[in-house]
């Protein structure tokens, strides 16, 4: 199982292979069902599965934070891999990629550096500079260099087509239940515990900071989370995931108060899985408000919590 930094990091042992090309952002339900077929053709034919994707999202290149992300590079791969696929390929998402055109993009990429033997993409993909390149295309380019292409077939959820932009909308919209169902999991964010500016403390809340990605969130505000550590199994707790306007933050950050528990959990690894929002960000005018404020998010969120 490898990520594969970038088409110069591209080695014989990894190709010839079968693909599948998209964002694959949150890897959820329609994604999966994409990952069994391409698996399959993968032993059918003993070559390995690549996913091949981008960073940044071509949306966020053409118009930064433009759209929430589900996902970072790093947890799409994990959960490609925990499905089973051979290898990720993510290519940078910039200038001179932008301008490829659709044949180039099959000469060099597809044919020259994988040695590509089958493709599994939407009957509605487009590639290329100016997204001339389509499905059609890309059968005929398949029929001429040897390699298969197949459209994967719409995947839905009572009745409904599934996405990551479904997915989007039940997160902003808080209905974490039907955003786990389209996803086939919890939705949850994984970050490690780094030192802040340790404020909680004055105010008796102590909280596990977390430094997000650099990208726009599909969440923010306080929630009931459940939080999973390595060593300490699933603790309740309140999160906040924003910038902290009432001490002037500027970085997005999840901040977690961990309830009955003081344990020392810097630089570990921490997986929140959010369970009922309860309230927006806001500012407070002093921090002895703001303290007030959340001790009733946590009588709120313990509240929640035992109810599950």
């Amino acid at each position: 199982m490898t990520l594969i930094r970038g088409l110069n990091q591209i080695t014989e042992e990894h190709r010839p292979c079968v693909a599948s090309i998209g964002n694959y952002d949150g890897v959820h339900l329609g994604h999966q069902h994409v990952i069994k077929t391409l698996i399959k053709k993968s032993v059918e034919l003993g070559v390995p599965s690549t996913v091949i994707t981008f960073e940044p999202l071509a949306k966020e290149f053409f118009a930064a934070n433009s759209v929430p992300r589900l996902t970072s590079i790093e947890a799409r791969a994990n959960s490609l891999f925990e499905l089973g696929v051979d290898n990720v390929l993510c290519i940078e998402f910039n200038a001179d990629f932008a301008a490829y055109s659709p044949e180039t993009f099959i000469l060099d990429v597809l044919i020259d550096r994988l040695g590509l033997k089958y493709l599994c993409v939407g009957d509605d993909f487009r590639f290329g500079k100016n997204r001339a390149g389509d499905f059609q295309m890309l059968k005929q380019a398949g029929l001429l260099h040897g390699f298969a292409v197949m459209a994967h077939e719409t995947f839905e959820l009572n009745g409904t087509r599934v996405s990551s932009g479904r997915v989007r909308k039940a997160l902003a919209d808080s209905d974490f239940e039907l955003a786990d169902q389209l996803l086939g999991r919890t939705y949850a964010i994984k970050g490690v515990v780094s030192k802040g500016q340790q404020l909680g403390r004055t105010i008796d809340f102590p909280t596990a900071n977390i430094v997000l990605p650099n990208y726009k969130m599909p969440i923010s505000g306080v929630f009931a989370v459940l939080v999973t550590h390595p060593n300490f199994g699933v603790l309740n707790g309140v999160a906040n995931i924003g910038t902290r306007p009432t001490v002037n933050g500027v970085e997005n950050r999840l901040e977690v108060h961990l309830f009955d528990f003081d344990k020392d959990v810097y630089g570990d690894e921490l997986e929140v899985a959010f369970v009922e929002k309860i309230r927006s960000e806001q500012k407070f005018d002093s921090f002895d408000l703001l303290k007030q404020q959340i001790e009733r998010d946590a009588v709120k969120a313990k509240r929640i919590l035992s109810g599950i």
